[in-house]
């Protein structure tokens, strides 16, 4: 009971100062000399901010996939010499249907197709309907296509909104196709909603000239980015702007207006340089979500797997760009179904009034232990200011996100520290009652509340970890700040205040005690 040293003193306050220390970047705007400055991150609620709730279109996927299959046969076939007609898609069956340029040829196409590449074995199957040759994809490969597509979008816009730098930008998934993004901080969402609104699927296709569509399966009119003319653009994809490794805004150094540099991985590399090599004098047209950028001349070949994509561009909109092509593009679109926008106003009254509750309960639990337990109450009331220092210290260390139902967290915390303060208070007076002298009545009071204590908060510890764990939005933030409480109740209850009351025991020698 009494077994505390000089060292375990130093320990203890050293702990409670460092604490103290850590809590200062939250009422000091700017760090003196450059130091290291943590601070709680206020949510939603309490700082302000944007709210957009977004939809993931996952029924492109098949249409996406059917798209691209037709290129691959017509190429394959275009190949092997073979010919065809009548290509149709079918999206309410996930069917592609297409005829041979004869019967004749019709056992070699189909093992063309069959042959085609899949992304798993079962991704999809090839049948013959006389003449007619069908593919179609499996349903079950499109949901497992669709769930991976969501949690690839869900890192994708991940990556897009912590390249802003908003802080502590909270994304959640809601239900299967929906995306939960909370910007503190955001009063003005438009960027946000352009970025995330943009797919950023980036191609490279040479633009028709005479008779070229003839051997690559047809051409596509294309607007161009300022809508001032159409495109015509052949449907074979060069290169994928998946290849693409890099991106950054850059100044045009022969125009000194703003542009986009790239650079391309291994593969991207070999064909950007093949096609170049083989297509001197062509357009090259760089398309970004069906709009032509811009479509240069090919002057000479590009052999080192970079290039520089210039336009209109001015110094956000180059960033921008930038940012979505580093990031990657989106999988399937996403669409903003709700929009909220929640004013610094709404959050300082927020702030106020959890302030004001926290302030009002603490003021009420201190006057309550001062009442009831005199100098005792008086030691629980400091352990008890010790642990909302500590509390706040853990928060700033990791720069954590307060809400105001963690603030409500806050203020449970300090009431069941008091319930363990009062705890230990009546099992001391009880060993005082039955004749116990100040020493034992000390010692076995700390001692036969310390299990309850311990087994009380471990069972909440457990269950508010679960709460994080699984737990979404506020719920989170109620859980965390009630985690670390219990962590700081049991610090400031079991060691700061055994340690006061030990300390004033062992200067004064009381015969009684003043409990």
């Amino acid at each position: 009971m009494i077994r505390y040293n000089r060292f375990t003193l130093l320990g203890v306050l050293a702990i409670c100062f460092a604490g103290l220390l850590l809590c200062v970047p939250n009422f000091v705007r700017q760090a003196p000399y450059h130091l290291p400055w943590r601070q709680v991150h206020l949510g939603l609620d309490l700082q302000g901010g944007s709210y957009l709730l977004l939809q993931v279109n996952t029924e492109t996927l098949s249409s996406d996939r059917l798209t691209a299959l037709e290129d691959d046969i017509k190429h394959n076939l275009t190949d092997a010499g073979l010919g065809y007609r009548q290509f149709s898609i079918d999206a309410k069956t996930r069917t592609l249907r297409f005829y041979p340029r004869d019967e004749q040829e019709a056992d070699a196409a189909f093992k063309v197709v069959n042959d085609i590449p899949r992304a798993s074995p079962d991704e999809f199957s090839v049948q013959r309907a006389q003449a007619r040759i069908e593919v179609a994809l499996d349903h079950q490969v499109l949901q497992r296509r669709a769930h991976e597509a969501m949690a690839q979008t869900i890192e994708i816009v991940r990556r897009r909104i912590d390249g802003t730098g908003a802080v502590d930008p909270q994304i959640t998934r809601q239900g299967e196709d929906r995306i939960v993004v909370e910007l503190p901080g955001v009063s003005d969402p438009e960027r946000i909603k352009a970025l995330l609104g943009t797919t950023a699927k980036m191609t490279f296709q040479l633009v028709a000239t005479a008779g070229s569509a003839s051997n690559v399966g047809g051409i596509t009119m294309i607007p161009a980015a300022d809508n001032s003319r159409q495109w015509p653009v052949l449907n074979h994809v060069e290169v994928d702007g998946a290849a693409l490794t890099n991106a950054a805004p850059v100044i045009d150094q022969q125009t000194g207006q703003w542009a986009v540099s790239f650079s391309f991985d291994h593969r991207g590399a070999t064909a950007f340089a093949k096609t170049t090599t083989e297509n001197v004098g062509k357009m090259f047209a760089i398309i970004l979500d069906n709009k032509v950028i811009e479509a240069p001349v090919i002057r000479t070949p590009i052999t080192g797997g970079n290039g520089q994509i210039t336009g209109n561009f001015d110094a956000r909109t180059a960033t921008d760009l930038a940012l979505m092509l580093r990031a990657g593009a989106l999988p399937v679109p996403l669409n903003v179904v709700e929009q909220r926008s929640i004013g610094p106003s709404l959050g300082t009254d927020s702030i106020r009034a959890g302030a004001i509750s926290l302030l009002v309960g603490l003021l009420l639990v201190i006057v309550f232990m001062q009442l009831f337990y005199g100098l005792f109450g008086l030691y629980a009331n400091l352990a008890l200011m010790a642990n909302l220092v500590l509390m706040i210290a853990i928060l700033s260390l990791f720069q954590a996100t307060l809400t105001l139902p963690g603030m409500a967290g806050m203020l449970l915390t300090l009431g069941m520290a008091v319930d363990a303060n009062i705890l230990i208070n009546e099992r001391i007076r009880e060993e005082v009652r039955n004749g116990r002298s100040a020493l034992a009545a000390l010692q076995n009071g700390f001692e036969r509340a310390q299990s309850t204590i311990v087994d009380s908060n471990a069972t909440a510890f457990l269950a508010h970890v679960m709460l994080f764990a699984f737990g979404t939005g506020p719920v989170r933030g109620f859980a965390l700040t009630i985690t670390i409480g219990i962590l700081t109740t049991l610090f400031t209850t079991m060691v700061l205040s055994r340690l006061l009351i030990i300390r004033w025991y062992a200067k004064t020698r009381p015969a009684t005690l003043p409990v």
